[in-house]
């Protein structure tokens, strides 16, 4: 904990990858210098209720709560009140657990009394007794969008409708989207920013593209470092790999890194592809970034942040 107490961790993270590096830096940071702001591009209203998957998978890691064979929901969950939903002919492709429900419910439900994403987000991290400060990165309504042989889907519907098979063309992110004040306060105060393995296009560049969070990252006095969710030519869960080769890119953690580009001071990954990654554009470590478990994402979040604070 010693080692990071004075530096001001920021991780930008989404999905089942970024979790995971949460959950790894939240036991090693302490929570008043450690913030995540998560993705909400994948937000949806689903049977009349605020779905949140990304911010709901960080904040379960974080608890100690979610479900160890998926990456996402709850642990120890039940499902009686979405199989009597498609016995009645309703919406049952977004499989909603009964836990998880009650997340969505007092979600929405606090929405609706006219508090912010980010109150209502803080308002269960009390909950839950996650600490660590955990943001959405815009109060709006920010929906990423797939285009596919020129037809539009929205996020979710592409995802998990769908199956993540349509052959993605364009990734549609919104022009109006901007930041609330306690992801700017965090960013502003920023040592160290931490892109998690999180994929790229859907989790990453969503928050980037929230004004002006990507000016602010640029700005980050000491260390911007990001992790590369490809390893061995696929990507850890997800899409990612599927989507970097319908849009002409080759599946490797060097593309990730060319994304990303001039917005890195270093970039790690996995030890799968030692030699893959050309040091010479960026500083690079390559290590062992596969979490299994607790100490697996403690021992990652330690080697990123000593890689960082050298770069600093």
């Amino acid at each position: 904990m010693t080692t990071f107490s004075n530096h001001k961790i920021v991780c930008l993270a989404g999905g089942v990858g970024g979790a995971k590096l949460a959950d790894g830096l939240a036991q090693i940071v302490p929570p008043e210098n450690l913030t995540i702001i998560v993705n909400t591009g994948d937000d949806f209203a689903h049977m009349g209720l605020t779905i949140c998957p990304d911010l709901d998978t960080v904040l379960y890691r974080l608890a100690g709560v979610a479900n160890e064979e998926t990456g996402w929901g709850r642990a120890g969950e039940s499902w009686r009140v979405m199989a009597e939903v498609g016995r009645l002919g309703g919406p049952d492709w977004f499989r909603l657990g009964d836990l998880d429900l009650a997340t969505h419910l007092t979600r929405t439900h606090l929405l609706r009394q006219g508090e912010s994403l980010t109150a209502v987000t803080r308002h269960l991290c009390q909950k839950f007794h996650v600490q660590t400060a955990v943001l959405p990165m815009s109060n709006q309504p920010a929906p990423t969008m797939i285009e596919s042989h020129g037809r539009i889907y929205p996020f979710q519907e592409w995802f998990v409708r769908k199956r993540w098979q349509p052959p993605v063309s364009h990734i549609i992110l919104p022009d109006d989207v901007r930041v609330p004040a306690a992801v700017s306060l965090a960013l502003e105060r920023a040592h160290i920013i931490v892109i998690a393995p999180s994929n790229p296009f859907v989790s990453i560049d969503p928050i980037l593209n929230v004004y002006p969070i990507r000016e602010m990252v640029m700005d980050v006095p000491r260390a911007v470092v990001a992790v590369s969710p490809i390893v061995g030519g696929t990507a850890v869960k997800g899409p990612a790999a599927k989507m970097m080769r319908e849009m002409g890119l080759a599946v490797s953690p060097t593309a990730v890194a060319q994304h990303y580009g001039s917005l890195l001071d270093g970039f790690i990954y996995d030890q799968q592809d030692k030699g893959q990654v050309d040091s010479a554009a960026m500083p690079t470590l390559c290590t062992d970034t596969m979490m299994y478990n607790q100490e697996d994402r403690r021992q990652l979040a330690q080697t990123v942040l000593a890689f960082a604070a050298r770069l600093a």
